[in-house]
């Protein structure tokens, strides 16, 4: 901040102090940046990957993705992230295997129709790289994951907005979260593989 700007700052903040009337609230602190960032859910998206009958790789669509980001646009180490997935519109692009993946068997969509990402900490890499930790909550579980972001993308600004992304990903036992269903194919196997791989493609964006 420049010298200027800060004693700017100060004067205001000394006077408002100055004015205000004893025993009355202190004023609001003054907020220079915005760091408040919205998922852009039409350019977001949640996808996951499990293997299926040990010979091939199954991908579908967990769902619109919405929710708030904090970042002051130049610290990855002040990153926040408060994520909601709605389960509820997952798509893998087989009808009679979607609906059986909403039924209890699985996510249970009717009594648990949204997956959640809460951040704790952030854990610096390089310059396009670091690690999320953060509460997942996948039907009534929660449990701590760490997510491997690339990312964010350099802020594109523009008169009415700035923009940023990034794409983050973890592996999940989703038997850990209750979806349960098992099957076992006749060499042995299971059906459907336990690890579940997690990928984020977030846009998130700002007023200027």
């Amino acid at each position: 901040m420049c010298v200027t700007r800060f004693v700017t700052v100060v004067s205001i903040a000394l006077a408002a102090a100055i004015a205000a009337p004893q025993g009355a609230a202190p004023p609001a602190q003054l907020t220079l940046d915005s760091t408040t960032w919205k998922v852009d859910s039409q350019n977001s998206g949640a996808n996951f990957a499990v293997r299926h009958m040990l010979v091939s790789t199954v991908r579908g669509k967990l769902g619109p993705v919405s929710g708030t980001v904090w970042y002051d646009g130049k610290d990855v180490s002040s990153i926040r992230a408060d994520v909601t997935i709605d389960a509820k519109q997952l798509n893998t692009g087989n009808n009679e295997r979607d609906a059986h993946l909403r039924t209890d068997d699985f996510f249970n969509v009717a009594k648990y129709p949204a997956i959640t990402f809460k951040s704790k900490r952030i854990i610096p890499g390089d310059a396009e790289h670091f690690k999320m930790v953060g509460d997942l909550k996948i039907r009534d579980v929660t449990k701590e994951v760490t997510l491997d972001v690339e990312g964010p993308a350099a802020i594109l600004k523009t008169s009415k907005e700035q923009r940023t992304a990034a794409t983050a990903t973890t592996t999940v036992n989703r038997f850990d979260y209750g979806l349960r269903w098992n099957a076992l194919i006749e060499t042995g196997g299971a059906v459907v593989a336990s690890d579940v791989k997690i990928t984020i493609d977030l846009q998130i964006t700002r007023n200027p």
